[in-house]
């Protein structure tokens, strides 16, 4: 699915009045099929870009075109079928504490199921084949009946992209996947992401804190800044000169740790997996 962004701010609903807009005039297209890492300092916009995308947040100035189509000129019941087509896995993967591993990740297909297929499928799950074959990829498919509160804070993070595997939808867009991960995990989890993109001809949009797994991983990188467009280059052309000038005051988010978030002590997160 192909991407266009003209001129699009965005504020949030929850922002006090007067408050700068969370993105800025910002314009970015993307083709069908293709993969993008943004990367930036904490509270460039990263998080309000995929929300965006994902049709969560509506633009206050500006144009959103998904496909063919612009999202808020659409009637209520066409704009739900797009968001079908779409998957947004957030940094903190909204699973119920008491459900089996393998309905949520199932819950991937429900844009494709009817209300009672939607219900039956909670209770009697019906394709248990892909979610193993899913969880597999994460190295999770012994997990396949375990509960959700009885996963690590790690496994919770890769059940959540073992749900978006296990979607169909053309358009990716993956907030902050590697946070609770090691770095052997992380670049499983980034090499499974890229491949199943890549196989189905799905669009991917990933924002990444580890700088390093980006340009590792991904052959186009947008930097954002204060809400606005810093650069949108080839990995190869991410110099560390431009780095530096990304990140400046916060220059311990590109030289240290990425921030490590725990899952399982997350209790409300902060947007839905899939957008309806």
């Amino acid at each position: 699915m192909k991407l266009v962004l003209e001129a699009c701010s965005v504020s949030h609903p929850a922002a006090t009045s007067g408050a700068p807009p969370a993105l800025k005039k910002l314009s970015l297209a993307l083709a069908s099929g293709e993969q993008v890492a943004v990367i930036g300092p904490s509270g460039a916009g990263k998080t309000t870009l995929l929300q965006l995308i994902a049709c969560a947040l509506k633009p206050s100035q500006g144009r959103l075109q998904l496909g063919e189509q612009a999202p808020w000129q659409m009637r209520t019941a066409a704009l739900q079928r797009l968001r079908g087509s779409l998957f947004l896995a957030p940094q903190v993967p909204p699973l119920p504490p008491r459900q089996r591993v393998v309905t949520s990740v199932l819950a991937g297909r429900l844009p494709e199921m009817g209300l009672w297929a939607s219900l039956r499928s909670l209770f009697y799950p019906q394709d248990i084949a892909l979610a193993a074959s899913a969880l597999a990829q994460f190295d999770l498919a012994e997990k396949l009946f375990e509960r959700v509160d009885r996963l690590s804070g790690g496994e919770r993070q890769r059940v959540g992209l073992a749900r978006l595997v296990a979607s169909n939808a053309q358009l990716l867009l993956v907030d902050e996947p590697l946070s609770a991960l090691d770095p052997e995990r992380a670049r499983q989890a980034l090499t499974t992401l890229t491949r199943v993109a890549r196989a189905r001809g799905a669009t991917l949009v990933a924002t990444l804190h580890h700088v390093d797994m980006a340009l590792q991983h991904f052959e186009r990188i947008v930097g954002l800044r204060d809400g606005e467009l810093a650069f949108d280059l080839p990995a190869h052309q991410v110099s560390p000169e431009r780095l530096r000038e990304l990140y400046a005051s916060h220059l311990d988010e590109l030289t240290g740790p990425a921030p490590v978030v725990d899952l399982s002590l997350a209790a409300t997160p902060p947007v839905a997996m899939q957008c309806r």
